[in-house]
């Protein structure tokens, strides 16, 4: 079975301040993205699916896919303001992205197996990647319920927290191991966490690493359609993908199940960041997770 890692790398970078999905952090300069790559090549996956601007489309290409087209298959899809269901415009004054939601749905078309999906500038581990990677071999595209069968690999709160400014989550409700909603928080510090404050730091949150069939894109074409129908004039709305399968999840549309990992996520929210991620990746280099050199493994 092929499997596809859909990477959305879309997006703007404002709050960094630049490209950051080209920032090396690695010990010989390897990016965020090499690391996602090189896992997902290792848990099974045969194939990336770029989500990116077409105003970046050949800097992207030329720094970052032509690295993976020796061991991987590299395509491309585009996401676009202006990438809309027929019959739907935007504002004039639309600049902002969609966002998650809208970016996956601009790659339905070149998809037509199993995939996961991922953020380009967050760090998720290797385990993240079997346990998808299994999931997706399963093959099983419902649970005889006419319900897309997906799952999310789930990372506590406060370890996705930035030192350096707020984040926003998808904070999860669970049932056991299967997911009951999704709801995305806005504006989380650091100092939100802990005993006694606004989030104990336990909660699972969903940081955009998904496993689906394509099943789920014809229902992420419904959800994307009524948004419009009903927040397409508010220029600041965004389409989150997470709160896309929470409804599908609430309709009975769709079964999430949550998968534990072991590993540890990280990602460059903010230029400040970059010092700690360094400090971890070569702490996982210095424990052997990973070669010193990618590109030569």
């Amino acid at each position: 079975m092929h499997l596809t890692l859909v990477i959305l790398a879309a997006g703007m970078g404002s709050r960094y301040g630049g490209l950051k999905q080209l920032d090396g952090v690695g010990p010989s300069g390897e990016t965020v993205l090499d690391y996602a790559v090189f896992d997902a090549r290792r848990a099974g996956f045969t194939r990336v699916l770029f989500v990116i601007r077409r105003d970046f489309e050949e800097q992207f290409r030329t720094q970052v896919g032509a690295r993976y087209a020796g061991v991987l298959e590299v395509d491309y899809a585009f996401q676009a303001v202006t990438d809309l269901p027929e019959g739907r415009v935007p504002p004039p004054e639309r600049v902002r992205p969609w966002g998650t939601g809208h970016a996956l749905w601009c790659a339905r078309a070149r998809l037509a197996g199993p995939f996961a999906v991922i953020n380009a500038d967050d760090f998720y581990g290797r385990n993240s990647f079997e346990r998808l990677a299994r999931f997706l071999a399963d093959g099983q595209d419902d649970l005889g319920r006419n319900a897309a069968r997906c799952a999310m690999v789930g990372f506590r709160l406060a370890n996705t927290l930035s030192d350096h400014g707020t984040v926003s989550r998808g904070v999860c409700e669970l049932t056991g191991r299967r997911l009951q909603r999704v709801t995305e928080h806005t504006g989380i510090a650091a100092a939100d966490v802990g005993a006694g404050r606004r989030y104990s730091g336990a909660e699972v949150v969903s940081m955009n690493c998904w496993g689906f069939t394509p099943a789920v894109l014809p229902l992420l074409d419904r959800r994307l359609r009524t948004f419009l129908a009903e927040r397409g004039a508010d220029l600041k709305a965004e389409f989150y993908l997470p709160e896309a399968v929470s409804g599908m999840v609430a309709e009975g549309e769709a079964v999430v199940d949550v998968l534990e990992t072991t590993s540890s996520w990280f990602g460059v929210t903010y230029r400040e960041d970059r010092p700690r991620v360094e400090a971890a990746l070569r702490s996982l280099v210095a424990a052997g997770e990973y070669p010193t050199r990618l590109a030569e493994a």
